[in-house]
């Protein structure tokens, strides 16, 4: 009875951490990753929606690709995201027999790199397709193995890939429409101790994986000849992740496990505004249904009952603002301010994800290489609410409690190469 509670418990939680609160405060909410092109990183993304500065237009909008000039468009480009995450705690304590509490954890943020490439071309009149490749969803975060938050959260490493081919049509000069499939891949490694008997702890390691599907459409409308507009949705994709537990001290209690879950939608209005024949403002705002997440149901290989983790994530709306100026040219000189929320509430919080709502200040330009390639590039510093935490996973006597405050920083440093051809 002891080793199958045991088992239970390391399958719950572990592949529940993976697949909700597997995520940290690296990017946009939650474990979204808006970072998809670096043209618009130094708006903070604002109007992203209704750029159209190049192929990866496909990702926030594909009805943008209408805009693009006449030809073969291709787009590559690179953002690394350096996150840091520190937590201090204020009166946690350890599982039932585990005499050591230890220490903060350290720093369990790290330097991640997301890549992206897009590319667009004619293929009649009004008509044109394109196929970006990039990665939507991730997180890569490492506690210290001896924290005193070890039985909730080790070590968290989710990474998707997503394949995204695309068709626009431009109806007349003041309409296009867009739509595209997602082929979308995600992979999981999360670790976190487990209480294996009177004093002694092991590690549970959980890997999973799955394939789906999903669609993201557009349409963009020229209001006046200074003045676009931009709306786009992005599907919600469902998941079904198969998992495998490895609890390293006792095979006996390895295992299988299966998990519903889906990634949220998100519906953007976008604005781009010529001011003059230098300035061209920007806005948006996005609305991220997170609220599919309420709980996490487990199906496990070991005769249990299924397990239920509440969530209880709630939708959450980003908003921001930006401008370009164009200095000469060959240069132009771009900003942005945004405002993003998370999903998570304080009750749930987890220190998989000891989300808040952050604030997006950026900076960057863009160079024109030659009359067909451009390269851009940006930074963005990101300033994080500081997330308070009281967490036990469902048992204080199996897995601790977490009490104390996360402190978070982003940076975000950008660049990109796009050539028509």
């Amino acid at each position: 009875m002891e080793r199958a509670r045991i088992r239970k418990t390391a399958l719950s939680l572990a592949v529940a951490g993976a697949f909700a609160g597997g995520a940290s405060q690296a990017h946009a909410s939650a474990f979204a990753l808006i970072e998809q092109s670096a043209s618009g990183l130094a708006n903070s993304y604002a109007g992203a929606a209704a750029a159209a500065d190049d192929a990866s237009i496909i990702f926030y909008n594909p009805a943008g690709m209408s805009l693009l000039p006449g030809g073969m468009q291709v787009s590559a480009g690179l953002a690394l995201i350096n996150l840091s995450v520190k937590f201090s705690d204020s009166g946690s304590t350890a599982p039932a027999g585990i005499g050591s509490l230890g220490g903060n954890g350290g720093d369990a943020g790290d330097l991640s790199a997301v890549p992206n490439v897009y590319f667009a071309m004619d293929v009649a009149p009004n008509w044109k397709v394109g196929v970006g490749v990039g990665v939507p969803f991730g997180l890569k975060t490492e506690y210290d193995p001896t924290w005193v938050g070890r039985f909730q959260a080790i070590k968290s490493n989710i990474s998707t890939l997503n394949i995204n081919p695309s068709v626009s049509y431009k109806l007349d000069d003041k309409m296009s429409f867009g739509f595209g499939l997602n082929y979308q891949q995600i992979d999981a490694e999360l670790s976190r101790a487990v209480v294996i008997g009177p004093g002694a702890e092991s590690v549970a390691t959980v890997k999973g994986k799955d394939t789906s599907w999903g669609f993201n459409a557009g349409a963009m409308f020229q209001a006046t000849p200074d003045t676009r507009l931009g709306v786009s949705y992005r599907s919600s994709i469902k998941y079904n992740v198969s998992g495998t537990v490895n609890v390293a001290a006792v095979p006996a209690l390895n295992g299988d496990a299966n998990l519903d879950v889906k990634m949220p939608d998100t519906f953007s209005i976008a604005l781009n505004h010529r001011l003059d024949s230098k300035w061209t403002l920007l806005g948006d705002a996005t609305r991220t249904g997170w609220a599919k997440i309420k709980d996490l149901t487990i199906v496990t290989s070991n005769g249990q009952p299924p397990s239920v983790t509440p969530e209880n994530f709630k939708n959450t709306w980003r908003v921001g603002v930006g401008a370009t100026y164009r200095y000469s040219d060959d240069w132009s000189i771009k900003t942005g301010l945004a405002y993003d929320q998370t999903p998570v509430n304080d009750t749930d919080r987890t220190p998989r994800l000891p989300d808040n709502n952050r604030i997006w200040l950026s900076v960057g330009g863009q160079y024109k290489l030659s009359k067909d390639g451009t390269l851009d590039f940006g930074y963005a510093h990101l300033f994080i609410k500081d997330a308070s935490i009281n967490q036990n996973a469902g048992s204080a006597a199996a897995n601790g409690q977490l009490v104390g405050t996360y402190k978070g920083t982003v940076d975000v440093l950008g660049a990109q190469f796009a050539y028509r051809f």
